[in-house]
């Protein structure tokens, strides 16, 4: 069974300042939202004022035109006195078993090389072995449900002591963070962000601030990782569903660390082989 959010902004704010709120955020004028959505100037100032109700068409225009995300597409729907459109699937529900299947076959075919999905929040929601195997010495306690990456990641207690560029990984991972809270303005987030940006930088570790090296390091920043007394490098990729029209959807990515040297690569393939 579906259920559908009941969005970030109570629908008595009215359609119209929240829209406006979006388009000053994406730093778009009237006239340029109005061009793209082949409405006018006009039409769009009396939708933001108030003084005209958007149709349900024209919401999801706006919406579409503003890349304002599917959850608060939902609330923008409310908002202006409609239905939301966008179902809110729990991953579990068998209406997605084919998708968890997928999901389960892409990324244990990255294997051996690490491939991870997480939700909007960075909790996983799967994991190939590739990336258990990265786990010694992490704290039980970060390894309880549901697993965080971010907390994972940044932790004290967690992979950062092993991390041996953390300053420059950390500081990557923080403007991802903010990037994804400009984009949902989601609180929560923010108070994850909040809670990982304020974990001591451990001083164990020696190489913390190792500079990459190799051609990789030219093109992408790459971790590099301690690991049973040998140096791992990965470059990250993180990808997402095209055109989504669920909320848990929309919400997932799917991160793979991909071996920046051929002795990462070898390594990973002699222990998972």
């Amino acid at each position: 069974m579906t259920t559908a959010p009941s969005g970030t902004a109570p629908a008595a704010e009215g359609v119209g300042p929240l829209l406006r709120a979006w388009r000053e955020q994406r730093r778009i004028s009237q006239l340029e939202l109005a061009l793209r959505a082949d409405s006018s100037a006009r039409h769009i100032s009396f939708i933001e004022t108030g003084r005209s109700r958007p149709s349900e068409e024209m919401v999801l225009r706006l919406a579409e035109h503003l890349d304002v995300p599917v959850r608060e597409r939902n609330a923008l729907l409310l908002a202006a006195g409609y239905a939301p459109r966008f179902p809110h699937t729990p991953l579990d529900d068998p209406a997605l078993e084919v998708l968890r299947d997928g999901i389960e076959r892409l990324i244990g075919g990255f294997e051996p090389y690490p491939a991870l999905v997480v939700d909007a929040m960075y909790d996983v929601v799967a994991a190939n072995r590739g990336v258990t195997m990265l786990f010694d010495g992490i704290s039980p306690a970060l390894l309880e449900p549901p697993l965080n990456a971010m907390r994972l990641t940044l932790h004290p207690q967690g992979l950062a002591p092993r991390i041996l560029n953390l300053r420059q990984w950390r500081g990557h991972l923080l403007e991802q963070m903010e990037r994804q809270i400009a984009l949902r303005r989601s609180a929560p987030l923010r108070a994850l962000y909040e809670e990982v940006a304020a974990f001591p930088v451990p001083e164990a570790g020696g190489g913390i601030a190792e500079e990459p090296q190799g051609p990789v390091a030219y093109f992408a920043l790459p971790m590099l990782l301690e690991h049973e007394g040998r140096t791992l490098s990965f470059v990250s990729s993180i990808s997402t569903f095209n055109t989504p029209m669920d909320v848990t959807v929309a919400e997932l990515a799917v991160e793979t660390l991909l071996p920046a040297d051929p002795a990462t690569a070898k390594y990973l393939q002699s222990r998972l082989s």
